[in-house]
């Protein structure tokens, strides 16, 4: 189906009566450019279009994001935060395994290759970089940070590793290869990633 058919056959949500509450409004937006970026990438993805399959006016989106680039991060962070849930199993090396494996998977979306994107026009653009930040990299940084302070407070790390290096070994070079595909992001190298950290490298 295409663009255009997709979106005569969704139609925006009502507006009736009244203001909408605020959060309302917010929620039906971000379903809406979480929708469009699974699916389709940012290409086509504007401030006219959201506004019409969300039923609510270009001001107001104006008003909550400054640029297509920080809507769809919004968006995007808000479509795949389930997926990328980090499992509390009391097995830590199990429950990063799986993440791993559902981020690897939402980065062969169209939406993942889009976020590729934006991460390099970042580079670049001082405004995108601080909107991925504050909508996207940050949040998932927390969750991640989160969930490994609770696995060190049980025992499963050690009480002087710092957490936060930990995050950067792991998803810094699923990103890695990601941006620099020389190699792939296969579930082999998923797996190894978790393996190494926690078994060490050094002879035994």
């Amino acid at each position: 189906m295409s663009t255009a058919q997709d979106d005569r056959t969704a139609r925006p949500r009502p507006r009736g009566r009244g203001r909408r509450p605020a959060d309302e409004v917010r929620a039906d937006v971000l379903a809406v450019v979480g929708r469009i970026v699974l699916a389709e990438g940012i290409a086509d993805l504007t401030f006219e279009r959201v506004a019409r399959l969300a039923g609510v006016s270009r001001t107001t989106l104006h008003k909550w994001w400054p640029s297509r680039g920080a809507l769809a991060l919004d968006g995007y962070f808000h479509a795949v935060q389930n997926t990328l849930a980090f499992d509390d199993t009391q097995d830590v090396r199990a429950d990063l395994r799986h993440q791993l494996h559902s981020f690897a998977g939402v980065m062969a979306t169209p939406g993942g290759r889009a976020l590729l994107e934006i991460i390099g026009t970042s580079q670049t653009d001082a405004d995108l970089a601080a909107a991925y930040r504050r909508l996207y990299s940050s949040g998932r940084r927390e969750l991640a940070y989160e969930r490994l302070t609770r696995a060190r407070e049980r025992g499963e790390i050690r009480d002087d590793v710092d957490v936060r290096v930990l995050v950067d070994q792991l998803w810094g070079a699923v990103y890695h290869r990601l941006l620099v595909p020389d190699e792939p992001v296969t579930p082999a190298f998923l797996d190894a990633l978790v393996d190494n950290l926690f078994d060490g490298v050094a002879p035994r």
